[in-house]
C-alpha cells in the first residue's frame, strides 16, 4: 500500500501590523529606560498673570524669580524677555548647566509591567482630541460614500484629468508642503487620506502614491520650515535669535526638497501606471480597489447631480475653513472636530438618507478609522514611557557633551544626526525645541558658527526622521489604507538618503557663509 505524501504548505511571513510595530517600539524604549540613568535639567517658565518666572529644579522643587531680563541672564538663558511676554516662548525652557541625575523609581518587574500596560491607556487619554477628530471624519466619509458622491465626483475628475494625472501629485504635494512650512501642517493631513486615496487610484496609481503625495509633502514642508511657529520660530526664540536668521538656507532646502519629493513620487507613480505589477503593494490591489473605488467593475458611476455636488462642496469648504482657522485663529483639534461635526449635521439634511441609514453609515465609517485612532494612542504611549522614566534630558546631556569639542563641517554634520536621534525619541517639534535649544545653541558660540545653524540642524534632523519614525504620524497614515511599515520604508529610503545628503551639504556650506 503506497503512502500518500501530504504536502506541507509553508506559511509566508508577513510584516507585523502598525499596532505590533508600535508595541515592539514601546517595549524596546521601556527596556532602554532601565539601561539609561534618569536625569533632568531645571526649567524656567513665565507666568503671564503674575509677570514672574517659575523655576522647577530637577528634584521637583519650585521657586519664583522676578520676571526680568536680569533673571534670564542669571540663569544663562539668552532669550529676550519680550519673547516670553508676547507668548512666543510659551513652554518651560531648559536651563543650561543644571542637569542632575535622579534616582529611578518602580525598577522592579511589576513596575515594568505596569508601565508597559499603562502607557497605551495614558496615550489614549492624552490623544483623545486627535482621535475624536479622526472618528468624526471617518463617520462623515462613510456617509458621503453611501450617497455615491465620491464615486460620481471621482468619475468626473478622472475624465477631466485624462492624460494629466501627474499634476495631481504636483498640486497636492506642493500645497501640503506649503502648509507644512508655514504652520506645521501634520496631524491635519489625516483628513485628506479618505478623500485623495480614491482620487489617485481612479487616476491609475496605487494607494502608496496618495500616501506619498500627502505625507511626503507634509514631511518636507515641516522639515523645510520657514515661518512655522511650532518649530523654527520657537526654536529660534529659545536660541536667542530672530527666526529670519538662516531662513534663506531653509528656503533653498524647502524648494529643492519638495521638487525631489514630487519627481520621486511621479517616477514611481508612472511606473505603476504602466505596469501595475511594479507596485510595492500589488498584492493588495484588489482589496484596496474594492475598499476605495466604491463601485463594482462593469457598473456605471452614479450620476453627478446637484445633491452630490452640493455635498462635496460643503465637505471641501470644511477643509478651507480648517486650514485658515488653524493658521490664523490658532484652532486645535477640539475646534476642528466641532467644525466637522457641524458639517455632519448639515449633510444629514442634504444627503437624502433616512435617519437610520445616516446613523448606521456614520457609525460604520467611524469604525473604519478606529484602528488609526488606536495607532495614534500607541505612538503617544511611547513618548509617555520616556517622559515618566525621565531619560530624554539624559540623552540630551550625553549628546551635547559629545559634540562640544567638535568644529566646522564635522560639527554641523554630527549635529544633524544628533537631532535625528533626538527627533526619534521626542517627536514633538516644539517640545524638542524648548528642551534642546538652550543647551545646544550656546555650543555654536564655542565652535564659532552662527546660532541659526543649530536651529537649522534641529529643523532638518527632526524633520527628516519624521519620514519614518514610528513614534510620529507615519504609522497612523499607513493605517488609513492598511499598508505595512516595511513597504513604506522600502519606498521612501532612497529619497530620504538623497534629501539627507542635500541637508548635510547645505549645513556644511552654512559654516562658510
Amino acid at each position: 500500500m503506497e503512502m500518500k505524501k501530504v504536502a506541507k504548505t509553508k506559511k509566508k511571513w508577513a510584516f507585523p501590523t502598525a499596532y505590533t510595530v508600535l508595541l515592539i517600539v514601546l517595549l524596546l524604549v521601556m527596556i532602554l529606560t532601565y539601561l539609561m540613568p534618569s536625569g533632568k535639567y531645571a526649567s524656567l517658565a513665565f507666568n503671564e498673570e503674575e509677570k514672574n518666572f517659575t523655576i522647577v529644579e530637577p528634584n521637583g522643587k519650585t521657586k519664583t524669580e522676578p520676571g526680568t531680563q536680569a533673571t534670564l541672564e542669571k540663569y544663562h538663558i539668552k532669550i529676550d524677555l519680550s519673547r516670553f511676554e508676547d507668548g512666543s516662548v510659551y513652554k518651560p525652557v531648559a536651563i543650561p548647566d543644571t542637569y542632575k541625575p535622579l534616582k529611578k523609581e518602580n525598577t522592579g518587574i511589576m513596575g515594568a509591567v505596569t508601565s508597559f500596560l499603562d502607557a497605551p491607556i495614558k496615550g489614549l487619554a492624552e490623544s483623545i482630541d486627535v482621535i475624536t477628530f479622526v472618528l468624526i471624519l471617518g463617520g462623515l466619509v462613510g456617509v458621503i460614500n453611501k450617497t455615491g458622491a465620491f464615486a460620481a465626483g471621482m468619475a468626473a475628475l478622472s475624465s477631466k484629468l485624462k492624460g494629466k494625472e501627474a499634476w495631481l501629485i504636483v498640486i497636492v504635494t506642493s500645497l501640503v508642503s506649503l502648509g507644512g512650512t508655514t504652520f506645521g501642517m501634520a496631524e491635519e493631513t489625516i483628513a485628506f487620506y479618505p478623500i485623495l486615496v480614491p482620487v489617485f487610484m481612479a487616476a491609475g496609481y496605487d494607494a502608496l502614491v496618495a500616501i506619498a503625495a500627502i505625507y511626503l509633502g507634509s514631511s518636507i514642508g515641516t522639515m523645510g520650515s520657514t515661518v512655522n511657529p511650532f518649530s523654527v520660530v520657537i526654536a529660534s526664540n529659545t536660541a536667542g535669535i530672530n527666526f529670519t536668521d538662516g531662513i534663506n538656507l531653509r528656503f533653498i532646502l524647502l524648494i529643492l526638497g519638495t521638487a525631489m519629493c514630487i519627481f520621486y513620487t511621479i517616477r514611481y507613480a508612472e511606473k505603476v501606471k504602466k505596469d501595475p505589477t511594479k507596485s510595492l503593494i500589488y498584492s493588495q490591489k484588489a482589496e484596496l480597489e474594492k475598499e476605495f473605488l466604491y463601485q463594482q467593475e462593469g457598473t456605471d458611476a452614479p450620476k453627478f447631480d446637484f445633491r452630490k455636488k452640493l455635498m462635496l462642496i460643503v465637505f471641501a469648504m470644511g477643509f478651507v475653513v480648517m486650514v485658515y482657522s488653524v493658521k490664523e485663529l490658532g484652532w486645535f483639534f477640539t475646534e476642528i472636530s466641532m467644525l466637522f461635526l457641524f458639517i455632519t449635521f448639515v449633510l444629514a439634511f442634504i444627503s437624502g438618507l433616512s435617519e437610520k441609514d445616516f446613523a448606521n453609515e456614520f457609525v460604520a465609517g467611524a469604525a473604519d478609522l478606529l484602528g488609526t485612532g488606536l495607532t495614534i494612542a500607541l505612538a503617544r504611549g511611547v513618548t509617555i514611557i520616556m517622559e515618566d522614566a525621565q531619560i530624554s534630558d539624559t540623552l540630551l546631556y550625553w549628546l551635547s557633551n559629545s559634540v562640544s569639542h567638535m568644529s566646522g563641517v564635522l560639527f554641523t554634520t554630527v549635529m544633524f544626526f544628533v537631532f535625528i536621534l533626538l527627533g526619534f525619541f521626542i517627536p514633538s517639534s516644539s517640545g524638542l525645541a524648548v528642551l534642546s535649544m538652550p543647551i545646544m545653541a550656546p555650543l555654536a558660540d564655542v565652535v564659532g558658527i552662527p546660532r541659526d545653524t543649530i536651529v537649522t540642524a534641529y529643523n532638518w534632523g527632526q524633520g527628516i526622521i519624521a519620514f519614518i519614525t514610528p513614534t510620529g504620524l507615519v504609522l497612523a497614515s499607513l493605517a488609513m489604507v492598511n499598508i505595512t511599515f516595511d513597504k513604506w520604508v522600502k519606498f521612501v529610503t532612497p529619497l530620504m538618503v538623497a534629501i539627507g545628503v542635500l541637508a548635510i551639504l547645505l549645513l556644511g556650506i552654512s559654516v562658510y557663509i
